[in-house]
This record gives structure tokens, C-alpha cells and sequence, in this order.
């Protein structure tokens, strides 16, 4: 058997509430600053939305713009991060050989279309018929069109030349952690060197709250830290996009680029949440990875959402495995499929720095070890999906 090679992430790309780039988020977080979210403009319920920007940096031209919903221009700009962090933007000889994996779930409703067949329907006196002529008539083909989560990939090949085999990843929680997956082990099997991994969100929109709402998920009322919402919390949803650039260190170093940290291999489960069953993943997959870990220089960035009760069984598994903790819903909301995928990227900062940020709650547990060299990242997804990898600092 082939011995495996190591993986290295190249680049970062970060947009959240807390800012862009790897480094604004890691200060934000570093100074423990009051989180950034909207209680109003929902209300009841509470966001994380972006603040005011501007895409042009990353994709010039407003006709590209015009064409994408802002979940695909937040992804294709996140994307633009992490290939200018990689020192692979603008690269024709690397970008016609980088791959791709990108996660995320459909794409934006036409609020106004779905407000008037609302409106509408309730007076119909068909409203079976009234339904079908609305949804012929006011639903074009290419609105539809922009609904396929894999234009985000096709809109990042045309904005960036991103021009290597592409694959799109659905499934929520589990789609991040399957996408970065995936990725990891291609390159380490040797079937791939470069590959692009990420995907984006908006999470302040109508559509998703009501579409989540019926679930009884949202945090609604008054916000507090993901670790404190108790029985009745919820999730922030957040507008973000995360990208990372991985690569085999014979690449990296064949066109002068240094590796941010080494990637392990990534572990994905999915149960049916019976009582326990998180637990128990989580447990199986720690200790997949417990040799590896040097528990003097280590602290955990847990993905947990808030709602229970999955916040509450990673919660006990942490407790159990006795590290350091530091979540990031709190500061940066729930970006659902991006979200591991940004708490690797926060990953990296804190391994740059080598310490942790500020604890956000009274969950994140343990003083940040002197010199932090490693940092497992976790993932438990609000439904369904348990993930978990370990990021090293390259010596």
C-alpha cells in the first residue's frame, strides 16, 4: 500500500460578521468584543449578517455580480480570499489544475414572487389552479436555474479560473465536513495536489427562517452565548462565506508556498440521534485521533449551534476529554454547510498565534495552553452529522 501523504492548508479565505480575512476574525474574537448580530430587523429572531461592503475586489465585474444571489457572491468572494492567501489567484499554470469541492444548500427564493402567490392564493377560489399558473407564470427558468447550489462552483470557475475538476457537496453540517473530507483524502491518496474547499451562506433571509422555524430551531428573543441557551435556545443563523486552499507540501514547496498547518485525516458519521448516538461518534472519533494529540498544547474550536440536544451531548463529550475549549457560534453565528469549514480557518489564526481566543460562554472551558500547536475542530450538526479533525502547526 502507497503510504499516505501529508496535507497542508495553503490558504484562508474568511467572511463573516466579525470581518474579512483569517486575521480581522481572529481579532475580533481575541478582544472579546459584545458579538455582532441583528435582533430587529427579523424579529424575533436573531441574526448574523454581514456588514457593509463592497464585492468589487473580488469580483470587478458588476454584470458577474448582477447574476449571482448574495449567498454565490459572498462565496465567490470568500473563494477570491483564499486563493489570494494561497498565492494562487491570477495563476493560469495552478488554477487549470486546481480542484474543487464546494458545499451548500439551495439557493434564494424570490421573497417577492412567494409573498404575492401568499397573498393571492388565499382568495382564489381554485387555489389549486391559481398555484400552478402563479409558479408557470412567475417562476423563469433561469430563477430557477439559480437555485442549483453548484452554480457557486461554476460562478467561482468563471470569476477566478478555477478550472479543475469540481465536485458540490449538499447535506448541511455534514456536507462541510464531507466536502473538507474528500478533499483531504484525495490528496493524500495522490489524486489530487491542489484543490479549493468551501462554500457560503445567507442566513438573513426570510425563506430560511420560515423554512427553519417550522423545525423550532431559531434563537428568538433575546440572544445569549451558544453554551447558555439552555433547553429552549436555538440557532443564530449567519450570512458567511469559508474557503480553504489544501495541498500536498511537494506542491506547496515546489512553487514557494508555505503550509499555514497540517490537516488530519477528517472523520464523518451520521446517526439517527438516539439517545447517546452523538456521544458515541464524537467518543469513536476522538479516539481515532487521541495518540496524535499533545494535550499540553492543544484546545479544541467546537462547532456546536445551540440547540438542543446536540449542544448539550458535545458538551458532555468535551467535558469528558478535558481540553481546552472555544466555540464560535457565539461571535460568527451558524453558517451551516461553511461552518466547519470557517472554524478550520479560525483554526489557523489561532495556531499563527499560538494561543486561543477569549472564551465566549460558559462552556469554552480551560485557560489557552502556552504555545498551542494543535487544535481539534468538531462539528455536530443541529440534525443529524458528527465531524471532527485535528489541525497541526507545521515545524
Amino acid at each position: 500500500m502507497t503510504e499516505r501523504r501529508e496535507v497542508w492548508i495553503t490558504g484562508v479565505g474568511l467572511l463573516t460578521c466579525l470581518g474579512e480575512g483569517m486575521e480581522a476574525n481572529w481579532q475580533r474574537l481575541e478582544r472579546g468584543d459584545p458579538p455582532p448580530y441583528d435582533d430587529k430587523t427579523f424579529a424575533p429572531y436573531i441574526v448574523h449578517p454581514l456588514g457593509p461592503m463592497s464585492f468589487d475586489k473580488q469580483i470587478p465585474k458588476k454584470a458577474d455580480q448582477r447574476q449571482m444571489e448574495t449567498w454565490q457572491r459572498v462565496g465567490v468572494y470568500a473563494a477570491g480570499l483564499a486563493l489570494g492567501d494561497a498565492g494562487i489567484a491570477g495563476r493560469p499554470d495552478l488554477l487549470d489544475r486546481t480542484d474543487m469541492i464546494v458545499a451548500a444548500g439551495g439557493g434564494e427564493r424570490d421573497i417577492a414572487v412567494d409573498n404575492a402567490i401568499l397573498a393571492g392564493v388565499r382568495k382564489a377560489n381554485q387555489p389549486g389552479v391559481f398555484l400552478n399558473e402563479r409558479l408557470m407564470s412567475d417562476l423563469r427558468p433561469t430563477l430557477f436555474l439559480a437555485q442549483l447550489p453548484n452554480l457557486l462552483a461554476g460562478n467561482i470557475s468563471l470569476v477566478h479560473g478555477v478550472v479543475g475538476s469540481s465536485r458540490t457537496f449538499m447535506g448541511e453540517e455534514s456536507a462541510g465536513v464531507d466536502a473538507v473530507r474528500v478533499a483531504q483524502a484525495r490528496i493524500a491518496a495522490g489524486q489530487s495536489e491542489l484543490t479549493l474547499v468551501g462554500g457560503a451562506y445567507n442566513g438573513a433571509r426570510w425563506d430560511v427562517l420560515l423554512a427553519f422555524e417550522l423545525g423550532h430551531v431559531l434563537l428568538q428573543g433575546k440572544f445569549a452565548p451558544v453554551w447558555d441557551r439552555g433547553p429552549e435556545g436555538g440557532i443564530a443563523f449567519a450570512t458567511m462565506g469559508a474557503f480553504i486552499v489544501l495541498e500536498s507540501p511537494e506542491h506547496a514547496q515546489a512553487r514557494g508556498a508555505r503550509g499555514l498547518v497540517r490537516i488530519s485525516q477528517v472523520y464523518s458519521d451520521r446517526n439517527q440521534r438516539q439517545p447517546g448516538e452523538s456521544e458515541a461518534a464524537l467518543r469513536r472519533q476522538w479516539e481515532a485521533i487521541a495518540g496524535k494529540v499533545d494535550r499540553a498544547h492543544v484546545g479544541i474550536i467546537s462547532g456546536a449551534t445551540g440547540l438542543e440536544p446536540a449542544t448539550a451531548a458535545e458538551r458532555r463529550v468535551l467535558k469528558e476529554i478535558g481540553l481546552p475549549v472555544r466555540n464560535t457560534g457565539t461571535y460568527i453565528g451558524h453558517g451551516v454547510d461553511n461552518q466547519f469549514i470557517a472554524n478550520l480557518g479560525i483554526a489557523c489564526a489561532a495556531l499563527e498565534h499560538g494561543k486561543l481566543f477569549a472564551p465566549t460562554g460558559s462552556g469554552d472551558i480551560g485557560e489557552s495552553p502556552p504555545g498551542l500547536s494543535q487544535a481539534v475542530v468538531t462539528s455536530v450538526g443541529h440534525f443529524r452529522g458528527e465531524g471532527l479533525t485535528l489541525v497541526e502547526r507545521i515545524n
